[in-house]
């Protein structure tokens, strides 16, 4: 199988329960809820995403022909700036990375001392081994990934309400404030839905305040 990139680097994870754990994410490209153009974003299912994953053209991104050759090139990444070469940390994202990641990919990165992170929308299932599942399910879409570490509910979202995924089997729920015109007033929403169900924790993007990728 070749694993197509849009772009891979090296950051702080920004978002979530693994929020402020130094990780390479492997953007892979292409999604199963929307195209990427800018034309289709009326007829996609899912209307808010704000990230590029059309194409390999993106920083250190490309098309690799094995898993090993991936793999490699995320070693290549995670050296950069790198003292201690410990406590190795990949989360695949996209887009919708489960179209590409696969069992050979995650073991490739498990024999590199890999610990490897998938951020998914559920639609699809999840290969074997992954060491943390995080889910961020869109109104919509079919959910076929009910089991993980971390249910992120990008809210609020109509058409989702969050007690219809507290009986699934995650060990953290997130609330995460939908990042549009309207951040102030969804942050407010999100945190004073927090504070009347505690089984679910704010998730803020912090990546987007500290202007880190």
């Amino acid at each position: 199988m070749t694993y197509h990139v849009k772009t891979c680097f090296r950051t702080i994870q920004g978002e979530g329960a693994q929020t402020g754990r130094v990780a390479v994410f492997c953007r892979l490209s292409g999604c199963n809820l929307w195209s990427g153009r800018i034309d289709d974003r009326d007829r996609a299912i899912c209307k808010f995403c704000d990230t590029d994953f059309v194409g390999t053209d993106g920083p250190a991104g490309g098309s690799f022909a094995t898993a090993t050759d991936l793999a490699e090139h995320i070693a290549v990444i995670w050296q950069q700036q790198t003292v201690q070469d410990e406590h190795r940390y990949v989360v695949f994202t996209g887009g919708e990375p489960l179209l590409q990641l696969d069992a050979p990919l995650v073991k490739a990165c498990h024999r590199l001392g890999f610990e490897v992170g998938l951020e998914t929308n559920g639609t699809l299932p999840c290969p074997p081994e992954i060491d943390w599942i995080c889910v961020s399910p869109k109104a919509g879409a079919p959910l076929v990934q009910t089991a993980g570490d971390e249910l992120k509910l990008v809210f609020p979202q109509e058409g989702l309400d969050p007690k219809d995924f507290v009986s699934l089997a995650f060990t953290t729920f997130s609330l995460q404030p939908r990042h549009d015109a309207n951040l102030l007033e969804n942050i407010r929403i999100c945190l004073d839905y927090c504070a009347s169900h505690p089984r679910w924790r704010l998730s803020v993007q912090l990546h987007k305040f500290l202007g880190i990728p």
